[in-house]
């Protein structure tokens, strides 16, 4: 069990189903209080009833005040969990990039801005962030998800940067392929790049707990992600030509 999670007021975004669904379970599992959002009603309620926790179903972008009341008065961890996976290139139409700023970044800065205040002033608070590990490295035939999703991590970045030494914990989760329903929709990309290694959104919740236990920021439910991530940074010119040998495979198999 971890002990800080005893009795403490969770929020969960997107937590009709996939990663969203599983870590409710969990903070419930680990005593939690939880409030379950997603855009769908009925989801929501489904999972609240199974997990005894709170249904606030809505936009995750404006649900914060809500869910705070529902926990009568203190939201003690939010998960930023709510995404959309935005396939398509440069030419994407303006709408599709629109949505994924919106509901990738644009959601967890509203989130911090309604939440900040109340943990600085506390002294404590923990903000989670479902990015993926198309924040950290890219994903081929997804322009407006890599993107967003590098702003994702960006803004959690920033925001432990900013306010730990305060008292506010940020962490983000970086996994590849979670067998999701999000998954199934990256199509023939998803299949070479995400399926063979996927994991249960389980595994994505276990990982968030271990990494909360041991008090990091970058949570890598598929640790080989970090050895990527190294190989990126030091030799970003080899990276991309790796990459881009992937993009051809991709062209080629279609």
């Amino acid at each position: 069990m971890v002990e800080a999670m005893q009795g403490a007021g969770v929020v969960v975004t997107g937590a009709g189903g996939g990663i969203g669904a599983a870590l409710a379970r969990r903070f419930a599992a680990e005593g939690a209080r939880v409030v379950v959002n997603d855009l769908d009603a009925d989801k929501v309620k489904a999972v609240a009833d199974e997990i005894g926790g709170i249904a606030v179903a809505g936009d995750a972008s404006a649900i914060v005040a809500e869910a705070r009341d529902a926990l009568g008065g203190t939201v003690d961890v939010y998960c930023a969990n709510a995404g959309v996976a935005s396939g398509g290139s440069e030419a994407a139409d303006e709408s599709v990039w629109a949505l994924a700023w919106d509901v990738n970044v644009m959601a967890h800065v509203r989130a911090a801005h309604a939440l900040l205040p109340d943990w600085l002033e506390r002294g404590h608070g923990r903000f989670v962030s479902t990015v993926s590990a198309a924040g950290l490295l890219t994903m081929i035939g997804a322009a407006p998800y890599s993107v967003t999703k590098h702003g994702a991590y960006a803004f959690a970045e920033w925001l432990s940067l900013t306010y730990r030494h305060r008292g506010v914990k940020v962490h983000a989760i970086c996994p590849q392929g979670v067998r999701t329903d999000m998954l199934e929709a990256t199509g023939s990309a998803g299949d070479l790049v995400l399926q063979p290694t996927a994991i249960e959104p389980e595994a994505v919740a276990d990982a968030l707990m271990k990494g909360i236990e041991e008090d990091r920021f970058l949570v890598l439910p598929h640790p080989e992600v970090a050895a990527y991530y190294q190989a990126r940074a030091a030799d970003p010119d080899r990276w991309m030509t790796n990459m881009n040998h992937l993009q051809q495979k991709w062209e080629t198999a279609k």
